[in-house]
Order: C-alpha cells, then sequence, then structure tokens
C-alpha cells in the first residue's frame, strides 16, 4: 500500500511540472517585454564598428562598437554578445584576405532565454553609447594579412551592423 501513496504521489508531482499559473513573476513579466523590445530595437538603434586601417603586431587590436539612438524616445537592446560585456562570445567573424576564418579563443557562455531584464542597456532618445574591445583576447590573430570583421549576433543583441570593417595587420 506504502508502494501506491508513494507512486501516487510522484505522479501528482510530475503532472504538475508543465501547469502554468495563470499569473506572472516579475521576472517573466521584464523578460517578455524585453523579447518585445528587442523587436522594436531593430527598428530604432543603430550599431557601427570602426577601428584603425593598419595595425602593427604586438599592438592591441581595438574594435570601437557604437550604438546611436536616432529616434526621439529611449530604447534598449541587449548588451549579449556585444562588446558591452566582456568577451563571452562569438559574436564576431573575422576572416582574412583569403577567406580564412580567425580562430575564436574566448570563452562560450550558455545563456537563458529570454535574457534578464538587467541583460539590457538603455539608450536615451538621440544618444549614443561606445565601447572598445581589444580583439587579441578572444582570436588567434597572428599572421600579417588583411582581416575583414562582421557582426554577427543580431538575433541575441537586437543591433544590427550594416558595415563591416578592414585592417591590415603587419610585422
Amino acid at each position: 500500500m506504502k508502494n501506491y501513496q508513494i507512486l501516487a504521489v510522484a505522479l501528482l508531482a510530475l503532472s504538475s511540472c508543465g501547469v502554468r499559473s495563470g499569473s506572472q513573476t516579475a521576472d517573466q513579466a521584464d523578460s517578455a517585454k524585453s523579447l518585445t523590445d528587442t523587436a522594436v530595437t531593430q527598428k530604432t538603434l543603430v550599431a557601427e564598428m570602426t577601428m584603425k586601417d593598419t595595425i602593427k603586431a604586438g599592438d592591441s587590436v581595438l574594435l570601437k562598437f557604437t550604438v546611436k539612438n536616432n529616434k526621439a524616445d529611449t530604447a534598449r537592446f541587449c548588451k549579449w554578445h556585444t562588446p558591452f560585456e566582456p568577451l563571452m562570445s562569438k559574436y564576431l567573424d573575422i576572416t582574412d584576405d583569403k577567406g580564412n576564418e580567425v580562430n575564436y579563443k574566448g570563452a562560450m557562455a550558455k545563456r537563458i532565454m529570454p535574457p534578464p531584464a538587467d541583460s539590457y542597456i538603455t539608450l536615451k532618445a538621440n544618444d549614443s553609447l561606445s565601447v572598445n574591445a581589444d580583439l587579441l583576447k578572444a582570436y588567434a590573430i597572428d599572421k600579417p594579412a588583411k582581416y575583414t570583421v562582421t557582426y554577427n549576433s543580431t538575433g541575441i543583441s537586437g543591433l544590427t551592423v550594416k558595415k563591416s570593417v578592414s585592417f591590415v595587420y603587419i610585422k
């Protein structure tokens, strides 16, 4: 009889795992709002990358990443997969002039979806925010060549970078 009672309790517990209550927690509501904000962000925020044309071996390979809000309202974007957080993902594709991809050697973070509300950065109307990232910290750029850097994480951050940037790495 005890075995049936234990089995009944286990089945009841398992069946309640997939049941959602009618009310959302504050975190769930914030996450849902964040997904909506990301869709709106793609229409209001512009991101640009810039860097020096020529970089000597031994120098930092600094990429300047700027997000601009050209609208009259505040807007938010997810900082994941951007230089606004430490290098924790391969959000850039870097290729040499022969089309060979540069190896990514940085950390790869696993993320929960949707991103929590504290993963977003807010930009006031007609404002911008810039950050520099040293690409040598996460990419194996070690041979003299011309390199092209392309942003590849629009789907996570909500930002679109329309232009790639190029630089020549010399000894």
